[in-house]
């Protein structure tokens, strides 16, 4: 139905508009006696077998929201309730702020993707954490990545500032941490992967993680145009610091082998084009590290044999954003069901 009926009608609206009005539909349906539990019964696969141990954490399946879509924290009970095993907010910084100027979100449809400039857009993360005070403890609980970045007017010599101030507000809501080095839409903020800022930069984090009543998992999320030898420098980075794993890729700046009129946009492209590459950098750090750190695999995932490609070539989980847009959340219950199929 969503292929067939509703992604038609939300294709026919400026992307960015349509995804306001989709967030307050779905929290508007939600709403409704009974609706959020008829959409469990159709989407969510609750089965054991599914479970993961991952850094330290039960995820009830492997497959995630990646970060993007709920950057306020706005929705992640609703979007739960569509089957992921897991959401990640953000991503967030210390100030709110507007992100770039509009138009900064296109499809290109000829190629299942979308180019995004939209700059770290949010409210700030005090507001978020307002929100996520909501998150109950226990078995309904929302297992919940924070993903942190900077202001756009922080200079990056005092980026780790930053960093710290979301780290120490998110601590007691989320349950992993997501450092975003890789956003090509802040200016200069990729200058951050190079290997001394990088290394200075979790390293901090990581202090102030030991100093805490419990230490929470700290994630790198990396960029897919990193070239062999910079992917070399991330897994000794991981292995000084004592990163707890890497997401694997955001967005590319590449525009290799496109169809659509609009591909020259400015931004991060996602979506089909970039489901082999963010697949390389994941085989490469897995067989390189050795397997020594955890990896999660995002990009390009748009079925459930994407969602396999990514598994096996080292991913212990896997994210979800263009994929999700494009497919829909039977998406989510499709990989679901062919790992059980497949004893994965």
């Amino acid at each position: 139905m969503y292929k067939s009926l509703i992604r038609p009608l939300l294709f026919k609206f400026d992307p960015e508009k349509i995804h306001h009005f989709t967030f307050g539909s779905i929290r508007f349906l939600n709403a409704i006696p009974g609706f959020s539990t008829v959409l469990k019964s159709i989407y969510n696969i609750n089965d054991p077998r599914l479970e993961r141990e991952v850094f330290g954490l039960t995820f009830k399946n492997p497959v995630g929201l990646a970060a993007g879509l709920d950057k306020d924290a706005k929705l992640y009970r609703e979007l739960s309730g569509m089957g992921f095993g897991f959401i990640e907010i953000g991503t967030l910084t210390p100030k709110p702020q507007p992100g770039n100027p509009a138009k900064r979100l296109f499809r290109l449809r000829e190629d299942s993707a979308l180019i995004n400039r939209m700059g770290f857009n949010n409210g700030g993360v005090a507001r978020a954490v307002e929100r996520l005070k909501k998150n109950p403890k226990g078995k309904n609980h929302v297992l919940i990545g924070g993903n942190i970045g900077k202001n756009k007017v922080t200079p990056n010599n005092e980026a780790v500032n930053d960093y710290l101030l979301c780290f120490e507000s998110l601590y007691d809501y989320v349950d992993y941490f997501v450092v975003n080095v890789s956003s090509p839409n802040t200016p200069n903020l990729r200058e951050l992967q190079d290997k001394e800022p990088l290394t200075k930069l979790l390293q901090a984090l990581q202090d102030k993680n030991a100093a805490m009543p419990k230490r929470k998992p700290v994630l790198l999320k990396i960029a897919p145009d990193l070239t062999d030898d910079q992917l070399l420098d991330i897994i000794d980075i991981i292995k000084v610091t004592k990163t707890d794993g890497v997401i694997a890729t955001n967005t590319t700046i590449s525009r290799d082998g496109l169809l659509s009129d609009n591909k020259n946009e400015a931004g991060g492209l996602s979506g089909k084009p970039l489901s082999k590459r963010s697949t390389e950098v994941i085989k490469f750090l897995a067989e390189k590290s050795n397997k020594s750190f955890p990896i999660i695999g995002v990009g390009g995932i748009h079925s459930a044999e994407d969602a396999l490609e990514k598994l096996q070539a080292g991913a212990s989980l896997i994210q979800l954003y263009t994929g999700f847009i494009y497919e829909g959340p039977k998406l989510i219950k499709d990989i679901n069901k062919s790992l059980l199929e497949k004893g994965i």
